[in-house]
């Protein structure tokens, strides 16, 4: 499916730009087209093909798209890390694929183990030099005959754990993505800002439809609210998406009423809730509608939704309805649905949703049942028909639009020497959503680690994202009947501060 996508916006499309960097670098539509045919053939005799696993280790950038559609085109499975996470969180991801080849830069290679195969590369802002050591004009590239089952992508969340889990699509979920959330033709040519992480379900499953419609797609390796802003203004950009903590950031910053916003005709947000407040303020500030998506990587990206033409009600304090295509329902543990108004875990069928997660066999039964995924969220649906979150299954909490699991951060903080006890809990933060606490039972209580040691000593373990923001020191970590960490207690503390 990419494949030829690309191939017909190159024929369509031609010069026009397809990517551009914050440098200002860019690459045509013709020119991402020839550099991936070339690095194609360079993966060809490296011996990777269909149904091997490239890794990408790499900046989102030109070299991270370029590497992803050559995979593409000699049908090998593409998966990324992103270019946040640490050396050890690299090495778990590189477990969970056991990849033919990785691709990385030297400042990305750090926790990749000795024994993985691993090819690095320099970065370029030339397109001629994008890659230039894959690249081959002595291979030819393979056919592919159609396979709409072929897998095409791995795309990482984190299991209850916090290990990375990787949720597989094929080309039937990236064509069921194309057509759920693309804008279904060809040549509109609008701007967009790529502001999340390329190896983000948000760019890997919905690229087809980004290349089909000749969208120039300026990339943010770091997000930066003035910068956004200044590409808003300059580039006339109709949409602003991001997360929540993007939004909120947005408004906070001291030149946003200066730059001309009135092209903006909708917020689209995702990746985690939104406050009303926000919800509010930024309507009445970009004089445009806010609509909420809730989805999560195993769904594709693709969920439920508040109209644009929302009441305030379902726009503050919902999040909508399914989209066209998709189905949801409340369900009990059982699996069994539930009457309106009463709370259960949220489960979706939508075409989109992942294949399964990629060598794991007993999870994929577990989220996958007869169609139909299973998202871990607590809702209910209200009388209008819109869906309403009421927390999480599991303990995960978003922090900017990042998953965050209390598990994962403990096994790192939980080393300190000066921790006797931790627990991980979230807190509701105006900008990003949520923010980690550390509940230490300190080992010795006349001497308790501040939070910048617990900060210092879990930054080499762990992307700053999921590092706690506040410490709170207790004599003991309280227990439910189950003689079981009480989360429940610990959040609901931390909610009423």
């Amino acid at each position: 499916m990419l494949p030829q996508i690309l191939a017909e916006a190159a024929r369509r499309y031609g010069p026009r730009t397809a990517f551009q960097v914050a440098s200002g670098a860019v690459l045509s539509y013709r020119e991402l087209d020839r550099a991936s045919d070339e690095v194609a053939a360079g993966l060809t005799a490296r011996g990777i093909g269909a149904g091997k696993v490239l890794l990408l280790s790499l900046p989102s950038g030109l070299e991270y798209v370029v590497s992803y559609l050559a995979a593409a085109k000699v049908g090998a499975v593409t998966a990324g890390v992103n270019p946040r996470l640490r050396a050890r969180e690299r090495r778990l991801v590189v477990d969970a694929v056991d990849p033919h080849l990785v691709l990385a830069t030297d400042e990305l290679a750090d926790g990749l183990p000795d024994e993985a195969p691993v090819e690095l590369v320099a970065t370029s802002e030339i397109p001629d030099r994008v890659l230039a050591s894959l690249r081959s004009t002595r291979e030819g590239v393979p056919q592919l005959a159609e396979d709409l089952n072929r897998p095409v992508c791995i795309c990482f969340t984190s299991g209850s754990t916090g290990d990375p889990r990787g949720a597989w699509f094929s080309n039937r979920q990236l064509a069921a993505i194309a057509d759920l959330d693309g804008s279904g033709s060809w040549g509109s040519g609008d701007h967009m800002v790529s502001g999340t992480a390329f190896p983000h379900v948000g760019v890997m499953t919905k690229l087809p439809w980004q290349l089909a419609s000749g969208t120039t797609i300026h990339v943010m390796d770091r997000w930066d609210a003035g910068t956004l802003l200044g590409l808003i203004d300059r580039y006339r950009l109709p949409v602003v998406n991001g997360v929540a903590a993007q939004v909120a950031l947005l408004l906070r910053h001291p030149g946003f009423d200066d730059h001309e916003l009135g092209c903006v005709r909708a917020v689209v947000v995702g990746g985690g809730p939104s406050p009303p407040a926000l919800v509010a303020e930024a309507r009445q500030r970009f004089g445009a509608p806010y609509s909420i998506r809730y989805s999560s990587t195993e769904s594709g990206g693709i969920g439920l939704g508040t109209a644009l033409d929302a009441n305030d009600d379902e726009a503050l304090h919902t999040v909508g309805r399914p989209r066209t295509g998709v189905e949801a329902e409340v369900r009990d543990e059982d699996g069994r649905p539930v009457p309106d108004g009463e709370v259960g875990e949220l489960w979706l069928r939508t075409p989109s949703a992942m294949s399964g997660y990629w060598g794991d066999p007993i999870g994929t039964t577990a989220a996958l049942v007869d169609g139909w995924l299973r998202t871990g969220d607590l809702a209910h649906r209200d009388p209008a028909g819109c869906y309403r979150l009421a927390g999480r299954v599991r303990e995960m909490f978003i922090r900017g639009g990042y998953n965050v699991y209390p598990l994962e951060v403990e096994a790192v903080i939980g080393t300190h020497p000066g921790v006797g006890q931790v627990a991980v809990v979230p807190r509701p933060d105006p900008v990003l959503g949520e923010v980690g606490v550390a509940v230490v039972v300190p080992r010795d209580p006349d001497a308790p680690p501040t939070l910048e040691d617990l900060v210092a000593h879990g930054r080499a373990g762990l992307a700053s994202y999921k590092l706690p923001e506040a410490l709170r020191i207790v004599d003991h970590l309280p227990l439910n009947a189950g003689d079981k960490l009480d989360r429940r207690t610990l959040a609901a503390e931390e909610t009423c501060r």
